[in-house]
């Protein structure tokens, strides 16, 4: 992804923001020496995220305080915890009656991440799990699904941010991404040889175009246990049904 210059005020505004986060109030003294920030920028800060509701001003001597608003930032990891929560029974059921290893990612920081894995509950995994781990969104069948599901705003977004990504490359691109929507499963286009290979579908709230991605979901395979064509016949429907019912499960516990 593209990596823009820093707007300073944005980044003078999270500087008060964590330090406030790191005790139950701070005074501007307190929040001015560690922030590195002058006084009267700490003090125009604190009364614009008052305004904003998440801050709040507690006494004179106490100084200030987060509020609860903050908490609606951390939204979307917090269902990423939901979304965990709820694929790893059905995950580990999979890989219990098929063998093969499954990896669910998210995206995040201009990659799709693995945020949980069956590897090491699996016979006949040939690599670790890979938490956190970060994979390409152009060439993983992880990122491929994502993109040929999301809502096109979303998509034309990514794209835009890849570096080097050229208008021809970018449309041979979409052609694929196109594929990956008819077949409804995607696959890992290394661009070295390698011996495992990995088919993935997207996890959605819902079927019909438009719906909102929440993950990925991957069953790696060594490429000489079943072609490409193979994996998708004997596998690309039941990867397919699985993914459907863990984004049920997550709106539940999302919801409760």
């Amino acid at each position: 992804m593209a990596s823009g210059a820093v707007i300073e005020p944005v980044r003078r505004s999270f500087a008060v923001l964590e330090a406030l986060s790191r005790r139950r109030s701070s005074t501007v003294g307190v929040l001015t020496g560690e922030t590195g920030l002058p006084r009267p920028t700490v003090v125009r800060l604190l009364h614009t995220l008052i305004g904003l509701g998440y801050a709040a001003r507690i006494s004179r001597e106490q100084g200030y305080r987060l509020t609860e608003r903050v908490l609606g930032l951390a939204g979307s990891i917090r269902f990423v915890d939901h979304l965990v929560d709820a694929a790893i029974p059905h995950m580990s059921r999979f890989t219990a009656e098929h063998g093969w290893p499954l990896y669910l990612a998210t995206l995040g920081y201009g990659a799709i991440t693995i945020r949980h894995s069956t590897a090491p509950e699996s016979p006949m995994s040939f690599e670790g799990a890979g938490l956190n781990l970060p994979r390409p969104l152009l060439i993983s069948a992880l990122g491929r699904a994502w993109l040929a599901f999301c809502s096109e705003e979303e998509r034309r977004s990514i794209l835009a941010d890849i570096v080097g990504l050229t208008p021809r490359q970018e449309a041979a691109f979409r052609i694929l991404l196109a594929g990956v929507r008819r077949d409804g499963y995607a696959f890992t286009q290394s661009p070295r040889a390698s011996r495992l290979q990995g088919i993935a579908v997207p996890i959605r709230q819902g079927s019909r175009a438009g719906t909102r991605v929440l993950g990925s979901l991957s069953m790696r395979f060594p490429r000489s246990a079943m072609t490409d064509a193979e994996a998708g016949q004997r596998f690309g429907r039941l990867l397919q049904q699985l993914a459907r019912a863990i984004a049920i499960d997550a709106k539940t516990k999302n919801a409760g």
